[in-house]
Protein backbone atom coordinates (compact mmCIF):
# COMPACT_ATOMS: atom_id res chain seq x y z
CA UNK A 1 0.00 0.00 0.00
CA UNK A 2 1.40 3.32 -0.88
CA UNK A 3 -0.22 6.82 0.04
CA UNK A 4 1.59 9.64 -1.27
CA UNK A 5 1.20 13.46 -1.32
CA UNK A 6 1.01 15.27 -4.40
CA UNK A 7 -0.69 18.77 -5.63
CA UNK A 8 -4.52 17.93 -6.11
CA UNK A 9 -5.55 20.56 -8.49
CA UNK A 10 -4.76 23.69 -6.14
CA UNK A 11 -4.05 21.70 -3.32
CA UNK A 12 -1.13 19.55 -1.68
CA UNK A 13 -3.37 16.06 -0.76
CA UNK A 14 -2.83 12.33 0.29
CA UNK A 15 -3.49 10.31 -2.62
CA UNK A 16 -2.93 6.59 -4.12
CA UNK A 17 -3.19 5.22 -7.40
CA UNK A 18 -5.51 2.65 -9.26
CA UNK A 19 -2.19 1.14 -9.15
CA UNK A 20 -1.69 0.26 -5.83
CA UNK A 21 -5.27 -0.79 -4.78
CA UNK A 22 -5.22 -3.41 -7.55
CA UNK A 23 -2.31 -4.57 -6.53
CA UNK A 24 -3.60 -4.17 -3.07
CA UNK A 25 -6.54 -5.84 -3.37
CA UNK A 26 -5.55 -8.49 -5.45
CA UNK A 27 -7.66 -7.35 -8.67
CA UNK A 28 -6.86 -6.57 -12.13
CA UNK A 29 -5.88 -2.94 -12.70
CA UNK A 30 -8.35 -2.66 -15.92
CA UNK A 31 -11.24 -3.93 -13.28
CA UNK A 32 -9.94 -1.37 -10.98
CA UNK A 33 -10.09 1.46 -13.85
CA UNK A 34 -13.64 -0.26 -14.65
CA UNK A 35 -14.89 0.14 -11.23
CA UNK A 36 -13.82 3.88 -11.15
CA UNK A 37 -15.68 4.60 -14.51
CA UNK A 38 -18.32 3.48 -13.19
CA UNK A 39 -18.98 4.94 -10.01
CA UNK A 40 -22.33 6.81 -10.01
CA UNK A 41 -20.89 9.87 -8.36
CA UNK A 42 -21.51 13.23 -9.17
CA UNK A 43 -18.94 15.38 -11.72
CA UNK A 44 -18.28 17.17 -8.84
CA UNK A 45 -16.96 14.74 -6.51
CA UNK A 46 -15.24 12.90 -9.39
CA UNK A 47 -13.35 16.08 -10.58
CA UNK A 48 -12.36 16.65 -6.83
CA UNK A 49 -11.16 13.36 -6.08
CA UNK A 50 -10.37 11.60 -9.29
CA UNK A 51 -7.83 12.01 -11.63
CA UNK A 52 -6.41 10.93 -15.08
CA UNK A 53 -2.96 10.00 -15.29
CA UNK A 54 -0.38 7.60 -16.83
CA UNK A 55 2.02 5.39 -16.22
CA UNK A 56 5.04 3.67 -18.35
CA UNK A 57 4.36 -0.58 -18.22
CA UNK A 58 6.82 -2.93 -18.39
CA UNK A 59 6.95 -2.92 -22.58
CA UNK A 60 8.03 0.89 -22.06
CA UNK A 61 4.13 2.35 -23.08
CA UNK A 62 2.29 4.82 -21.20
CA UNK A 63 -0.59 3.31 -20.02
CA UNK A 64 -3.90 5.26 -18.19
CA UNK A 65 -3.72 5.74 -14.64
CA UNK A 66 -6.07 7.19 -12.20
CA UNK A 67 -5.08 9.26 -9.01
CA UNK A 68 -7.54 9.51 -6.41
CA UNK A 69 -7.57 11.38 -2.86
CA UNK A 70 -9.06 9.33 0.44
CA UNK A 71 -12.77 10.44 -0.15
CA UNK A 72 -12.40 8.64 -4.06
CA UNK A 73 -10.70 5.72 -2.77
CA UNK A 74 -12.73 5.22 0.59
CA UNK A 75 -15.86 5.15 -2.66
CA UNK A 76 -14.38 3.10 -4.46
CA UNK A 77 -13.77 0.44 -2.08
CA UNK A 78 -17.36 0.57 -0.40
CA UNK A 79 -18.28 -2.33 -2.43
CA UNK A 80 -15.11 -4.61 -1.84
CA UNK A 81 -15.84 -7.03 0.31
CA UNK A 82 -14.29 -10.40 2.84
CA UNK A 83 -12.07 -10.26 5.72
CA UNK A 84 -8.73 -9.47 3.92
CA UNK A 85 -10.31 -6.44 1.84
CA UNK A 86 -11.62 -4.78 5.39
CA UNK A 87 -7.85 -5.60 6.73
CA UNK A 88 -6.28 -3.48 3.49
CA UNK A 89 -9.43 -0.62 3.64
CA UNK A 90 -8.49 -0.40 7.42
CA UNK A 91 -4.78 0.17 6.50
CA UNK A 92 -5.08 2.45 3.73
CA UNK A 93 -7.48 4.81 6.10
CA UNK A 94 -4.33 4.52 8.82
CA UNK A 95 -2.34 5.54 5.88
CA UNK A 96 -4.41 8.61 4.76
CA UNK A 97 -4.97 9.79 8.67
CA UNK A 98 -0.61 9.70 9.11
CA UNK A 99 -0.13 11.43 5.89
CA UNK A 100 -2.58 14.05 6.31
CA UNK A 101 -1.37 14.65 9.67
CA UNK A 102 1.90 15.12 7.59
CA UNK A 103 0.61 17.60 5.40
CA UNK A 104 -0.93 19.39 7.75
CA UNK A 105 2.66 19.99 10.17
CA UNK A 106 4.12 21.02 6.82
CA UNK A 107 1.74 23.27 6.44
CA UNK A 108 2.07 25.41 9.87
CA UNK A 109 5.87 25.20 9.75
CA UNK A 110 5.97 26.95 6.09
CA UNK A 111 3.34 29.40 7.83
CA UNK A 112 5.80 29.56 10.29
CA UNK A 113 9.06 29.69 8.09
CA UNK A 114 7.28 32.85 6.47
CA UNK A 115 8.06 34.87 9.64
CA UNK A 116 11.84 33.31 10.16
CA UNK A 117 12.54 34.22 6.81
CA UNK A 118 11.68 38.07 6.92
CA UNK A 119 13.89 38.03 9.97
CA UNK A 120 16.79 36.23 8.31
CA UNK A 121 16.50 38.78 5.36
CA UNK A 122 15.90 41.77 7.60
CA UNK A 123 18.68 40.62 9.91
CA UNK A 124 21.08 40.87 6.14
CA UNK A 125 19.53 43.86 5.12
CA UNK A 126 20.57 45.66 8.16
CA UNK A 127 24.04 44.39 8.56
CA UNK A 128 26.98 44.82 5.60
CA UNK A 129 26.34 41.58 4.56
CA UNK A 130 23.75 42.36 1.93
CA UNK A 131 26.00 45.14 0.14
CA UNK A 132 29.16 43.26 0.12
CA UNK A 133 27.37 39.87 -1.66
CA UNK A 134 25.46 42.51 -3.96
CA UNK A 135 22.18 41.76 -2.51
CA UNK A 136 22.54 37.92 -3.09
CA UNK A 137 23.32 37.58 0.99
CA UNK A 138 19.97 35.98 1.08
CA UNK A 139 20.56 33.09 -1.25
CA UNK A 140 24.35 32.59 -0.22
CA UNK A 141 23.12 32.26 3.23
CA UNK A 142 20.33 29.92 2.16
CA UNK A 143 22.65 27.42 0.14
CA UNK A 144 25.09 27.64 2.97
CA UNK A 145 22.46 26.24 5.61
CA UNK A 146 21.14 23.72 3.34
CA UNK A 147 24.90 22.14 2.48
CA UNK A 148 24.92 22.38 6.15
CA UNK A 149 22.05 20.13 6.72
CA UNK A 150 21.23 17.37 3.55
CA UNK A 151 25.14 18.00 1.85
CA UNK A 152 23.43 19.91 -0.91
CA UNK A 153 22.96 23.28 -2.02
CA UNK A 154 19.80 24.28 -3.72
CA UNK A 155 20.44 23.85 -7.03
CA UNK A 156 21.55 20.02 -6.28
CA UNK A 157 18.33 19.65 -4.08
CA UNK A 158 16.32 20.87 -7.16
CA UNK A 159 17.96 18.11 -9.05
CA UNK A 160 17.54 15.72 -6.05
CA UNK A 161 13.77 16.28 -6.62
CA UNK A 162 13.51 16.43 -9.97
CA UNK A 163 12.09 20.32 -9.98
CA UNK A 164 13.09 23.63 -11.79
CA UNK A 165 13.51 27.06 -10.60
CA UNK A 166 9.88 27.76 -10.53
CA UNK A 167 8.75 25.25 -8.28
CA UNK A 168 9.12 25.97 -4.08
CA UNK A 169 11.74 23.87 -3.47
CA UNK A 170 10.03 23.96 0.74
CA UNK A 171 7.27 21.94 -0.68
CA UNK A 172 9.29 19.05 -0.94
CA UNK A 173 10.89 18.76 2.62
CA UNK A 174 8.99 16.88 5.37
CA UNK A 175 8.22 18.32 8.58
CA UNK A 176 11.32 17.91 10.39
CA UNK A 177 13.55 18.76 7.75
CA UNK A 178 11.21 22.70 7.45
CA UNK A 179 11.79 22.67 11.37
CA UNK A 180 15.76 21.63 11.30
CA UNK A 181 15.80 24.57 8.25
CA UNK A 182 13.53 27.48 10.30
CA UNK A 183 15.80 26.51 13.48
CA UNK A 184 18.84 26.92 11.84
CA UNK A 185 17.69 30.13 9.45
CA UNK A 186 16.99 31.70 13.36
CA UNK A 187 20.09 31.11 14.87
CA UNK A 188 22.09 32.33 11.68
CA UNK A 189 19.85 35.47 11.96
CA UNK A 190 20.98 36.06 15.23
CA UNK A 191 24.54 35.64 14.52
CA UNK A 192 24.22 38.12 11.56
CA UNK A 193 22.71 40.76 14.45
CA UNK A 194 25.82 39.82 16.82
CA UNK A 195 28.09 40.93 13.84
CA UNK A 196 29.47 37.47 13.11
CA UNK A 197 30.72 37.28 8.74
CA UNK A 198 30.18 34.60 6.49
CA UNK A 199 33.24 32.55 6.81
CA UNK A 200 32.36 32.32 10.54
CA UNK A 201 29.08 31.51 10.13
CA UNK A 202 29.21 28.85 7.94
CA UNK A 203 31.94 27.05 9.70
CA UNK A 204 29.95 26.88 13.02
CA UNK A 205 26.69 25.75 11.60
CA UNK A 206 28.68 23.27 9.47
CA UNK A 207 30.62 21.60 12.95
CA UNK A 208 28.14 22.20 15.87
CA UNK A 209 24.54 22.45 14.07
CA UNK A 210 23.37 21.14 11.08
CA UNK A 211 23.63 17.19 12.60
CA UNK A 212 22.11 17.71 16.11
CA UNK A 213 18.84 19.46 14.47
CA UNK A 214 18.48 16.47 11.74
CA UNK A 215 18.56 13.89 14.65
CA UNK A 216 16.73 15.42 17.20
Amino acid sequence: MLIETMKFGREERAVCTSLDVAETFGKSHDHVLRDVRELNCSSEFRRSNFGESSYTNSQNKKQPMIIMTRDGFTLLVMGYTGDLAMKFKEGYIKQFNAMEKEIHGRLIEREKGIAVRQSLTKALQQSAEDARMHEHAYSTYTNCIYKALFGMNANQLREKYGIDKKANLRDFFSREELEAVQSTERLVSGLVDCGWEYARIKDFIAQNNAASLLSA
